[in-house]
């Protein structure tokens, strides 16, 4: 039996014990689910040891002829060590400075991409929608700026909880900033949607692929 016959019959297996999910929850459903993630945590431990650590690490430390580099490759080697002392719950308090660094360099790149991926992108692309250089509608694009700066604007003003204790001892944000965040909320709303629609959309795509492979794969296309 060739390979590509072997790939199809497992294909094949795995589509309706995806699909068996449709009765209910069921044990093939979660062999199907613990496969999958199986493969995929093996996928990412490949790629991190054949293209990361073998690569960057282990062969500069065994074969590398620069003292420097060997030294200040020890440091990262020292901390993977510490970290695999997470297992054991009598030395996991050894990974705690591993665990610490992670943590930080983690939050640095989220904070450092949030800005430069995102706010940053954001204000160009709000101070964009106002050029009339390149536009042959003026009012229209005065419009789309307008609605682009309106939501970019609310949307941040959703997300402001600075408040004032009142006369009752509650706490209250300002009239003007409710009224943003209120604003701000609708369109948070309809962003919501349209990603829960190209979720769907998305969903929806794979649902028809694999609905294809079966009339396919048994013959009946």
């Amino acid at each position: 039996m060739s390979s590509e016959i072997l790939a199809g019959l497992a294909a094949f297996l795995f589509t309706l014990m995806i699909f068996s999910y449709l009765i209910g929850d069921n044990p093939l459903f979660r062999i199907a689910v613990h496969v999958f993630v199986g493969l995929s945590a093996g996928y990412v431990a490949s790629v991190a040891w054949w293209q990361v650590l073998w690569p960057r690490l282990i062969l500069p430390l065994a074969f590398g002829s620069d003292p420097i580099q060997r030294a200040l490759l020890s440091i990262p080697l020292l901390l993977c060590g510490l970290f695999l002392m997470k297992a054991w719950p009598s030395l996991a308090r050894l990974g705690n400075p591993a665990m610490a660094m992670l943590v930080g360099v983690s939050a640095a790149v989220a904070a450092g991409g949030a800005v430069t991926g995102t706010l940053i992108p954001q204000v160009s692309a709000t101070v964009n929608a106002f050029d009339l250089r390149a536009s042959l509608s003026p009012l229209e694009t005065l419009l789309n700026g307008s609605i682009i700066l309106g939501g970019a604007v609310t949307t941040l003003a959703y997300f402001h909880f600075g408040a004032r204790t009142t006369e009752e001892g509650t706490t209250r944000r300002f009239v003007a900033v409710e009224m943003l965040a209120f604003l701000g909320s609708l369109f948070l709303a309809l962003a919501l949607g349209v990603l829960f629609a190209g979720v769907y959309s998305a969903a929806l795509t794979a649902w028809i692929e694999r609905l294809h492979f079966l009339w396919t794969f048994l013959g009946l296309g």
